[in-house]
């Protein structure tokens, strides 16, 4: 069982800024711990020019590949899931995302943003999820916020972990949410 508080979760509307928020947080724990082992991904927005054309994976040492398109119009495609006017790559996100979600002994936090409907199209992606919660390693992780007032069942699932804290981030908050979520990790990280 996981102990209370090692599972952090970022939400807010679309476009407030959790991957920012989570590769900041990111970004100051390696510049404070950098022996720190981190795993996981982020996922990233494609743009061309001001339209959003589709997401991509990102692994956290830099491997990249197609989550989600606009684009993509290949006959392999046309089986793949839709999200509105996105097709979803399961399996090129499987092949980055679900070897990042692995459990090793070493590992001292998990990044995975985000736990989405997207994401959710793969059938090994939720219980490897599950799995790293199980292994009470810290996990910071972004969720969706509920669409018409109703969690993805997978988002509810996490949100209702009895280990989780869930932050909302608005435009005026997220500083002070960033400072706040580095200083809970840096806390757990150094007493564990």
């Amino acid at each position: 069982m996981a102990a209370p508080g090692k599972c952090f979760l970022v939400t807010g509307p679309p476009g407030v800024g959790k991957t920012t928020l989570i590769i900041r947080v990111l970004e100051a724990l390696k510049q404070s711990n950098p022996s720190l082992k981190i795993q996981g991904f982020y996922t990233r927005e494609l743009r061309e020019g001001a339209e959003r054309v589709g997401f991509e994976v990102v692994t956290l040492d830099g491997r990249r590949g197609p989550l989600a398109s606009t684009q993509i119009s290949s006959r392999e495609s046309q089986r793949w899931p839709n999200v509105g006017r996105y097709k979803v790559d399961v399996s090129s996100f499987e092949s980055l995302a679900l070897p990042e979600l692995q459990v090793k002994e070493d590992t001292d936090l998990f990044i995975i943003d985000e736990v989405g409907k997207m994401e959710l199209f793969s059938s090994s992606f939720f219980p490897a999820v599950l799995r790293v919660l199980e292994s009470n390693i810290p996990l910071l992780a972004s969720v969706p916020i509920p669409k018409s007032g109703r969690d993805i069942p997978g988002v509810a699932r996490l949100k209702n972990h009895h280990g989780a804290t869930l932050y909302t981030l608005n435009a005026s908050n997220r500083d002070a949410m960033k400072e706040q979520i580095y200083s809970n990790l840096i806390n757990l990280l150094q007493n564990h």
